[in-house]
């Protein structure tokens, strides 16, 4: 029995692993050889993403989704960490929540956000009017209204009078935004301003889950109460954004024969919404497809509790979101975000040279000409859509 374990063919595939002999830190020690140097659990797990980072997604025909969940951009990894990763090429297209983009505005607008502490009472900070996301504190009056006062007087600008999705309406913002960086001499800080030079699509799920999204309904009724509804024609249409979104998958994998790869900074829906891509086109477009390439998970939610959160990318093959033959090349950390996205981030920028910005937004209609191009000719329902359709004129 000893003898057998001792020859057997299969061991030598389990013991294949570097051996762990780490060096140790010092002085000298910089962020690529610290993260090399991790060996086990969580920390394992973040270095096997950095070299998913560096040996996958590095290759110029692979496009990057970035989804942004939980509170990210009040606690500034936008100009740490999402700009810097999008100016490097590493970002393609992003879904975020609604609340991330608006509080990202604070910082374009040049309102401040400040450190503090988590153990404060907060009673006495809603009676002096200071609000509060964990540690970061931050004046109600002067940053959450002056970005309301300031959000309104943009959306009712000409450019937004009309039915569109979040994609192009974060590009409109983004271009306002871009100026008042400029105008204040900030730098780079705002993730729409930069999306907006770097023609990187942006897209929220959930429109109306967020002060963007309540400031749009507070003027359509202003606009419904005062008789003027036929001037406010802004309209925010989730379906433009499924679509958009999934003309970007379809395009990469499909037309341009190239790989898509995914870098889920949380959970939620977020999540969900730039996975939901592939079964969009396999599902309810019927268009051959076999799900993302590549997949690197950053989340500090359980996957036992049956949550999208915690849910790894195996499972997600079961639903075609990822290509059940490539599951060795995705990666789940259970870390807390703020650590973790930093060092891959910087991980990246010391290991990888830029990648040529694919300006998807720019590309936009072409692609969902490929995308409808696509649906007819693959889809052996159209015919039978198209009668229950008709019948919605009888």
């Amino acid at each position: 029995m000893n003898e057998h374990k001792k020859n057997c063919p299969g061991k030598a595939r389990y013991l294949a692993g570097k051996r762990i002999q780490p060096k140790a830190i010092s002085k000298e020690t910089d962020i690529a050889t610290l993260i090399d140097n991790l060996d086990a659990y969580n920390g394992g797990r973040l270095r096997a993403a950095c070299h998913l980072m560096r040996d996958k997604y590095s290759a110029p025909d692979v496009t990057v989704g970035l989804s942004l969940a939980g509170a990210l951009t009040p606690a500034g990894l936008g100009p740490s960490t999402v700009i810097p990763l999008m100016n490097h090429g590493f970002v393609d297209w992003i879904t975020a929540t609604g609340a991330n983009m608006y509080h990202d505005m604070h910082f374009a607008f040049n309102l401040p956000m400040f450190r503090g502490s988590h153990t404060v009472d907060d009673a006495d900070l809603r009676d002096k009017g200071v609000t509060r996301i964990y540690d970061i504190l931050f004046d109600y009056e002067d940053v959450l209204m002056e970005t309301d006062r300031r959000l309104r007087a943009i959306l009712i600008r000409p450019e937004f009078q009309k039915e569109m999705g979040t994609r192009e309406c974060y590009h409109h913002l983004g271009k306002i935004l871009d100026e008042c960086e400029k105008k204040h001499n900030l730098g780079e800080v705002s993730i729409l301003a930069a999306a907006y030079r770097n023609g990187i699509p942006v897209f929220t799920s959930s429109p109306g889950d967020s002060t963007i999204g309540m400031n749009v309904a507070g003027l359509e009724l202003l606009a419904e109460a005062s008789g003027l509804k036929h001037l406010f024609k802004l309209k925010i249409n989730p379906s433009i954004d499924v679509n958009d979104s999934t003309a970007i998958i379809l395009n990469s994998k499909s037309y341009e024969k190239g790989k898509t790869a995914v870098i889920l900074i949380g959970g939620g829906s977020p999540k969900n919404f730039m996975l939901q891509t592939e079964p969009q086109i396999q599902e309810v477009l019927m268009i051959p497809e076999v799900g993302q390439d590549y997949d690197i998970n950053i989340t500090d939610a359980r996957p036992d509790t049956g949550g999208l959160s915690g849910a790894p990318p195996s499972e997600a093959a079961s639903w075609g979101k990822i290509d059940p033959t490539k599951i060795e090349e995705t990666v789940t950390a259970y870390l807390d975000v703020t650590l973790a996205f930093p060092l891959l981030t910087a991980y990246t920028l010391h290991t990888t040279k830029p990648k040529k910005l694919k300006r998807l937004y720019d590309r936009g209609e072409e692609l969902h000409e490929k995308l409808i191009k696509s649906y007819l000719e693959n889809n052996k329902e159209v015919e039978q859509l198209r009668n229950l359709i008709k019948k919605l004129s009888v």
